[in-house]
């Protein structure tokens, strides 16, 4: 039996979710149509409570495909006018991305690279000289008789390779930033509130039993809670993970599969140095390092003076939604673990001391942002971990989506074709440089 309705409730447009995704939705369409009444529903409550929070918290410019490349690097212009020239902190720090590549690794980035620069991401080759003496810790070779670097496959770096607007923020501010500026245009935010399913009915009404009928045409008019109706002319699903919960009771694809990606948080004197390790940028610190097995990522918290560690397990990990995802220590202890140190011997026998997880929206497709309309309402989904770099642009899309705009115009002034992130008409080309 479902959910017992006390009332019903009628907004211009609903948008499901306040993690970054949702509330840069709902800013963007809040500031070009302000007097429409707009609300903000999640289940949390506070903002950025589900992956967002979670998040490893990284930036970049750095894509194969032209259009996700084009989409991190407005919203990272964005993001930096709102620190440097609004005042507000988002704890954005371009310490760069430093990628360590074997030679086979190198050749495949050698075929984008040209592209990427002819598109104005600035990125900076290190020889294996340069890594030996910045990183007196780091282990380029292994020798045959290592016999666990044999038994992993790990093989000599061969290059370094730094994307230069590339770096670390705090997701929860970006989210902040958006909900603050959200409500000081007039928007309204629950929080609490759970969407328990989604509103169909048929365009026209007939007042006959069982609407709506296959032969009727239907529209999504929102949402029902726990106790009510939320009605709107659009509703925005930003739901990331959670957008197929609602979607496929209804027959809509969200076009994303969840999986999970865990983080570990490594703290102790052994690895302090590595902190603070010049030549790399102005902060004075190792980059965001990823190791070339398995995609084992180094995120520097000076702050905290630690990293957070995390690894990408593509094949082997299934897809699979998780209401509240839990680390894996043993994922670290075996998997991570081995990797990590074989590289960085510093890290040898330092445990986590903290760690936590949660889940990517996965695009299967081509690793791009999907945005789109469906029977009246507009779906964001597909940001497969990059979510945090391109909300801003996204939100612009789907605030220009709303419009019925031919294109959206992204943060300082580069245009893109709406349709382009959309299902019938998409053109976005397949994103290789996924980590």
């Amino acid at each position: 039996m479902g959910p017992q309705t006390s009332g019903k409730e009628k907004f211009d447009i609903i948008v499901l979710g306040a993690g970054v995704i949702g509330l840069s939705c709902a800013y963007h369409i809040k500031s070009t149509h302000p007097d429409l009444s707009v609300l903000v529903v999640d289940n949390a409550a506070t903002s950025a409570q589900g992956d967002t929070g979670k998040s490893i918290g990284a930036v970049r410019n750095m894509f194969s495909s032209q259009v996700n490349m084009l989409l991190a690097d407005t919203s990272i212009d964005f993001y930096k006018h709102v620190q440097e020239n609004l005042g507000f902190n988002l704890n954005l720090e371009l310490i760069g991305y430093l990628w360590l590549l074997t030679e086979e690794q190198y050749e495949v980035f050698s075929k984008v690279g040209e592209l990427m620069k002819s598109s104005g991401v600035e990125f900076k080759v290190w020889e294996r000289s340069d890594l030996r003496s910045m990183i007196p810790n780091l282990k380029l070779d292994f020798s045959q008789s290592d016999e666990q670097a044999q038994v992993m496959g790990l093989k000599s770096i061969y290059k370094g390779l730094q994307g230069i607007k590339c770096g670390i923020v705090s997701p929860e501010l970006i989210a902040a930033f958006y909900e603050r500026e959200f409500r000081r245009l007039g928007g309204s935010i629950r929080y609490g509130t759970e969407a328990v399913s989604i509103v169909v009915e048929p365009v026209k009404k007939l007042g006959i039993p069982r609407e709506p009928l296959v032969w009727q045409e239907k529209k999504i008019l929102g949402i029902e809670t726990r106790g009510s109706q939320l009605l709107a002319d659009k509703t925005v699903i930003a739901l990331g993970r959670w957008a197929s919960r609602l979607l496929d009771p209804i027959g809509l694809d969200s076009h994303m599969k969840p999986k999970k990606r865990q983080i570990f948080q490594l703290a102790g004197s052994k690895i302090e140095s590595l902190l603070n390790t010049p030549g790399f940028n102005k902060q004075g610190t190792l980059p965001f390092t990823i190791l070339p097995k398995s995609h084992v990522l180094l995120r520097p918290v000076k702050s905290e003076k630690c990293f957070w560690i995390e690894a990408a397990d593509d094949v082997g990990r299934q897809f699979m939604f998780e209401e509240d995802p839990k680390a894996e220590e043993d994922y670290y202890r075996y998997g991570i673990y081995p990797i990590l140190s074989s590289h960085f011997p510093p890290f040898k026998d330092v445990k986590p001391s903290n760690m936590w997880a949660g889940q990517y929206d996965i695009n299967t497709m081509d690793a791009c942002p999907c945005i789109f309309e469906n029977h009246g309402a507009t779906i964001v989904s597909g940001l497969s971990g990059s979510g945090i770099m391109k909300a801003d642009a996204v939100g612009r899309i789907a605030a220009a989506l709303y419009g019925k705009e031919e294109y959206t115009t992204l943060y300082g002034g580069e245009k893109i074709k709406t349709s382009r992130l959309g299902i019938l008409e998409r053109d976005v080309g397949k994103e290789r440089f996924v980590i």
